[in-house]
């Protein structure tokens, strides 16, 4: 090669760089930057695409109570299902924040109660639905399907799920019970 000649570099990706025999040194300089700064980009896209897996899986991870936008039992009144034997729907203004959800109670006496003592009032497995629960899912749940077994809350999916959970609520109970601690945490 002499001076001034002109040559091609074809770098990996098969892309072609033309020089001239003098600015070789710098052509060979600029490949070299550009073969590191592909490494660099390569570790930077796989850490962002680690990070965004990580933060995907803890997003992912449900609450352990059913919290829809409008609250948890979308909004209905706890307390209600036990005092007035019905769904009864909460008021903005008897609201408490309990168990990564917030709550809503028809009236300031019901709120009192849930306060004292929310673990009795809450629905069991987080307000999922108890069939979905022993069939070891989380699912919603239709606030106007629920029962009260034992003295606890049970909320389904739908009326028609009720019927279902009904035929056989105490095996259902007993098979939920077990797979809540597993599931509790879970998408």
């Amino acid at each position: 090669m002499t001076d001034g000649e002109t040559f091609s570099i074809v770098n990996k990706n098969e892309r072609a760089t033309s020089c001239r025999i003098y600015d070789y040194r710098r052509c060979r300089v600029l490949l070299i930057s550009l073969s590191k700064s592909k490494k660099i980009m390569k570790k930077a896209v796989w850490m962002m695409c680690l990070l965004f897996g990580i933060s995907c899986s803890l997003l992912a991870q449900k609450s352990a109570v059913f919290n829809p936008a409008e609250g948890a039992i979308h909004g209905y009144d706890p307390v209600a299902y036990f005092k007035e034997n019905k769904a009864v729907k909460g008021d903005e203004k008897y609201s408490l924040s309990w168990n990564s959800a917030t709550w809503y109670f028809s009236n300031s006496e019901n709120l009192n109660t849930f306060k004292a003592n929310p673990e009795m009032y809450a629905p069991q497995f987080g307000g999922y639905c108890a069939y979905g629960m022993a069939n070891g899912h989380k699912a919603p749940t239709d606030p106007h399907a629920w029962s009260i077994i034992d003295n606890k809350l049970y909320l389904n999916y739908s009326k028609d799920v009720q019927k279902t959970w009904k035929t056989k609520s105490p095996e259902y109970i007993q098979t939920a019970n077990k797979n809540w601690p597993e599931i509790k945490d879970k998408e």
